[in-house]
């Protein structure tokens, strides 16, 4: 799809032509991708915005969204778009061992006061709290994202006690119990 047939004059028209010129009943991550693809094509860095944001626009119009994979989609784009902005590491919370991975590679890189480190954490956590209120997910899948939500709001209180409650929750009989798969 090249840039030059796009007529939008704005991103919200822009967002609705692509996605017609698509002609897909569902939408989900390679849709929104596309669509993020052409906002930056057309408008450069200021066309930037976030798969739910796109995702709000279509569904307006009548998408019907695959909503797992959308949650996905944003939460991946917003980890990578706001990782850009505050420091060059991987930060993943999808799984406790990534998570412990993501909070270990925090503690080397950035002071625990750094405003964009805590928006980072932050969206993190909102983005683990959806997780777990998902209606469609497994029950085992929202249990460890309000987990790990639970760890990132620790973080976010005490960043300079984080390690050692991490170590004291992980070897916990509550954790243990409730997460038998984990070592």
């Amino acid at each position: 799809m090249p840039s030059t047939k796009w007529t939008a004059t704005n991103k919200q028209d822009l967002i609705i032509e692509v996605w017609e010129a698509l002609d897909c009943e569902s939408v989900g991550c390679c849709e929104l991708e596309k669509i993020q693809e052409a906002l930056h094509q057309r408008f450069g860095a200021g066309g930037q915005e976030s798969p739910a944001a796109i995702a709000r626009v279509v569904a307006d119009e009548g998408a019907v969204l695959r909503h797992p994979e959308v949650l996905e989609c944003d939460s991946k784009w917003r980890l990578q778009y706001l990782q850009g902005q505050v420091f060059e590491i991987e930060l993943d919370f999808s799984d406790f061992d990534k998570a412990v991975t993501s909070f270990s590679a925090i503690e080397k890189a950035q002071p625990s006061g750094d405003g964009r480190l805590r928006q980072v954490v932050t969206n993190a956590r909102q983005n683990q709290m959806l997780v777990s209120r998902s209606k469609i997910l497994p029950r085992v899948e929202r249990e460890r994202a309000k987990e790990i939500s639970d760890w990132l709001k620790v973080w976010l209180e005490s960043p300079q006690l984080f390690s050692d409650w991490l170590d004291l929750r992980l070897r916990s009989e509550e954790f243990r119990k409730k997460f038998p798969d984990q070592k």
